[in-house]
C-alpha cells in the first residue's frame, strides 16, 4: 500500500510541496523587496499560514483514525524543519528582512536541530523512545509565529506608528525564539546525560 493512501500522509506531502512553492515566492520577491511585490508577499504570508496550520491537521487525523505511521513520524517533523529553517534562511539573507532575522540566530537554530537530531538517533538506537517534549513543541509554535510575524509585517501596508509597533513585536518574537531554542536544546542535552548515566550504571 502506498504511503500516501491516507490523508495524514497526503497532507504531509502537500505541505512539503507548499514549502518549496513558498521558497519560490521568496526568491521572486528577492532583493527588490515587498514594496515592489506586495501581492507576492501577501501570497507568501497566507501560504505560510496554510502550510504551518495544516501541521496540526495531519497529526489530528492520524491520531483520530489510528493512522500513525513510521513515514508520518519521520516525514512530519522533517517537513516542519524544512519549512521553518528554509524560510528563516531566506529572511536572514534578503535585505528587507534580515534586520529582524540575524544570520547568527539562524545558525544557532540550525545547530540546535542538528544536535537534537543526532541525540534522537543515538537514543532510539538504544531501543528507547525520544519524541518531542513540551519545550520542543513550544519552540515549534513560537518559531512559526515569529516567522509568520516577519512576513506579516512586510506583507501589508501599515501606518508608520503601527509599523513601528509591529516591528517591535517581530523583534521580540525572534528573540523569544532564540531563547526557547537554547532552553529546549539544553533540556534535550540534560535528558540525554541522565540516560547515559542510567545506561552506564
Amino acid at each position: 500500500m502506498s504511503v500516501f493512501a491516507h490523508w495524514p500522509n497526503r497532507i504531509t506531502g502537500l505541505r512539503f510541496v507548499g514549502a518549496f512553492v513558498l521558497f519560490g515566492l521568496l526568491s521572486m520577491i528577492g532583493e527588490d523587496g515587498p514594496g515592489q511585490n506586495k501581492g507576492l508577499t501577501q501570497f507568501a504570508f497566507w501560504l505560510f499560514v496554510v502550510v504551518v496550520s495544516t501541521d496540526f491537521l495531519d497529526g489530528y487525523l492520524a491520531r483520530r483514525d489510528n493512522l500513525v505511521s513510521t513515514f508520518g513520524r519521520i516525514a512530519d517533523p522533517f517537513v516542519d524543519k524544512v519549512l521553518i529553517l528554509g524560510v528563516l534562511i531566506y529572511l536572514a539573507v534578503l535585505p528587507w528582512s534580515r534586520p529582524w532575522v540575524p544570520a547568527w540566530a539562524v545558525v544557532l537554530i540550525l545547530a540546535r536541530e542538528f544536535l537534537v537530531t543526532g541525540i534522537r538517533g543515538w537514543v532510539e538506537s538504544t531501543g528507547k523512545e525520544f519524541g518531542a517534549d513540551r519545550l520542543g513543541k513550544i519552540k515549534m509554535v513560537l518559531q512559526s509565529i515569529a516567522v509568520g510575524g516577519v512576513l506579516f509585517l512586510h506583507a501589508f501596508p501599515w501606518p508608520a506608528e503601527l509599523f513601528h509597533y509591529l516591528s517591535w513585536m517581530a523583534h521580540a518574537l525572534i528573540w523569544g525564539t532564540i531563547g526557547i531554542t537554547l532552553i529546549s536544546g539544553a533540556s534535550y542535552v540534560l535528558k540525554t546525560r541522565t540516560l547515559i548515566e542510567e545506561l552506564n550504571s
